[in-house]
Parts: C-alpha cells; sequence; structure tokens
C-alpha cells in the first residue's frame, strides 16, 4: 500500500484540474492584476485625453458646435499660418535652450564647489540648504519673488543703480526688450537645483583612483576635469537635460504668472498659446492641434532620452 502512494500523487498532479483557471494560469496573470489599477488611471487621465484632443483637432469647432463637422487637417494648417505661433516656437526654444545650458552649467559649477574638500565641512552644509532653496518653492511662488525683484522699484533695480550699472528704471517684465530674458532668467534660477543633486551624487560615485592614476601621469586640474569628471559624468548630463529640455518647453504656470504671454506676445510661448486659443478664444480646436504639436515635439525628444537609456 504505502508503494503505491507515490504513483498516485503523480497520476493525481497529471489529471487535468477541474475549475475556471489553471493555478499556473491564474499565477501568470497576478502581476496583471498588480498593475492593473495602475493602467486604468493611465488610460484614464492620459491616453483617453489624448486620443480626444486628437479627435478635437481633426473637427471644426469642436466643444462649442453640437454638430462638428470633419475638418481634416485644416486646423494644422491654420496653426501654421499663424504668424504668433511661429513666435512662440521661436520663443520656446531661446527660453528652453538657455534654461538647459545655463542650468547644466550653474548646477555643475555647485556640484564641484559642494564636492571638492577645500571647503569647510560646516560651509558646506550651509551652501547645500541655501543652492538646494528654489527647488523647494513652488511656481506660483517663483513668480512672485521675481515680479517682486524685477519690479521697477524692487531691489534688482535699486542695487543695479546704486552701482551706476544703469541710469534708470527698467521695467524689466513690462518691456518687449527684457521680458524673455527676465522670464528665462527666474527659470534658470528655479531649475539648477536638479542637475546640482544629480551631479554631486554622480561626483561622489567617481572613484578617486582615476585622479590619482592621472595626477601620477602628470595631469594637471583641468585636464582631470575633462578627461575624467565630464566623461564619468556624461551619461547623468544627457539623461537630465533630455528631461530639462521636454519639462522647460512646456512650462506654463511661472510664465503665466510673471508675463502672461505679454507684453506683445514677447514672452509667448507654446503652452500660453494654446492655453490662450483654447480659454481665451474658445478655438478649441485650433488648441487641439496646438496641443498635438507640442505633444509630438515632446515624443520626439522623448524618443532619444529612450534610445540614450537603452544603450546604457
Amino acid at each position: 500500500m504505502n508503494h503505491s502512494a507515490p504513483a498516485l500523487v503523480a497520476a493525481h498532479a497529471k489529471a487535468p484540474r477541474k475549475g475556471w483557471l489553471r493555478y499556473s494560469t491564474l499565477r501568470k496573470l497576478v502581476p496583471y492584476f498588480y498593475v492593473s489599477p495602475a493602467t486604468l488611471l493611465l488610460v484614464l487621465l492620459m491616453l483617453f485625453p489624448m486620443v480626444m484632443v486628437f479627435k478635437y483637432s481633426l473637427m471644426d469647432g469642436a466643444i462649442m458646435k453640437k454638430d462638428a463637422a470633419f475638418a481634416g487637417v485644416q486646423n494644422y494648417l491654420t496653426i501654421f499660418e499663424n504668424p504668433v505661433f511661429w513666435q512662440s516656437v521661436a520663443q520656446t526654444l531661446y527660453f528652453t535652450i538657455m534654461s538647459v545650458v545655463f542650468h547644466f552649467i550653474i548646477g555643475l559649477a555647485f556640484a564641484l564647489l559642494l564636492n571638492t574638500n577645500r571647503v569647510d565641512p560646516l560651509i558646506r552644509s550651509i551652501l547645500r540648504v541655501l543652492f538646494i532653496l528654489p527647488w523647494l518653492f513652488t511656481a506660483v511662488i517663483i513668480a512672485i519673488i521675481w515680479r517682486l525683484l524685477l519690479d521697477p522699484n524692487g531691489v534688482v533695480n535699486s542695487v543695479l543703480m546704486a552701482l551706476h550699472i544703469i541710469n534708470f528704471k527698467v521695467e524689466w517684465f513690462s518691456s518687449t526688450r527684457t521680458a524673455i530674458h527676465a522670464l528665462t532668467f527666474a527659470n534658470i534660477w528655479a531649475g539648477y537645483p536638479l542637475y546640482m543633486v544629480s551631479l554631486l551624487a554622480g561626483l561622489q560615485g567617481i572613484s578617486k583612483e582615476l585622479y590619482e592614476a592621472a595626477g601620477i601621469d602628470g595631469a594637471n586640474e583641468l585636464e582631470k576635469f575633462w578627461y575624467i569628471t565630464i566623461p564619468q559624468l556624461m551619461p547623468i548630463i544627457i539623461s537630465i537635460a533630455l528631461l530639462d529640455f521636454i519639462w522647460t518647453m512646456q512650462v506654463f504656470p511661472l510664465v503665466w504668472m510673471t508675463t502672461g504671454g505679454g507684453p506683445i506676445y514677447s514672452t509667448e510661448v507654446l503652452s500660453t498659446f494654446t492655453y490662450k486659443l483654447a480659454f481665451s478664444q474658445y478655438e478649441f480646436s485650433l488648441a487641439s492641434a496646438s496641443a498635438m504639436i507640442i505633444l509630438i515635439i515632446s515624443m520626439s525628444v522623448t524618443y532619444f532620452y529612450i534610445k540614450h537609456q537603452q544603450r546604457r
């Protein structure tokens, strides 16, 4: 009887299981059950709105007309014929590229300062807190701070006039000559901490033996920086720069709270251009077409980011 027990167990294991699903099938489906809530939210909050915006971009008078007709690519052609759109594209590129470049320069400079042993540890701790402060503020707070600082009667004009750099009160956010530069400067100040923290982590991960070996070979500090530090940080630099480009290109609260796209479209960017089409002019079809153009540009940069991550 004891000898027949293993045979019975084996026969039972080979017998087909009754029920709705086999146990092995259920085990394969478990991971999908875990991700299903997030997938559902993704579909409802991202994919569905994207599909609806694309649909509206192909219609004439979407939302505003009860029976909106199919317009094809006419809304896109109308957008491309609008000179304000091309002005907003140029200003978006200027705003984005300048922000990314100076985010990197300032972030790397502060990261090197916080990583060096030539500065007292206590001072480095204080500087670390001060340098990261802009990251703690929301876009609304940053906009209010810089509107106060760059007010014609604000601190910046007072200091510049005291130093005899200017002899009149500059209206930084109200002049067509200075508004885009002032806005870009405010965004640079707000965004460099991301680079600083990421690059500082990268610097602390570089082996000191590389610098010691370079020193033995006769390399100076500049050569160590150029041939060791930069190549070691390059994967981090590329990743952050691509992400920063995508995020900065879509900045809306800071622009809207400081200049609103003015004066006379001098700070109009793609995000404010699209917003005004939708909620000031109620041209939801044109706004949808503009939003799809922003999406295409963002997805193009995202493609390069994904390719770079895969190569890593």
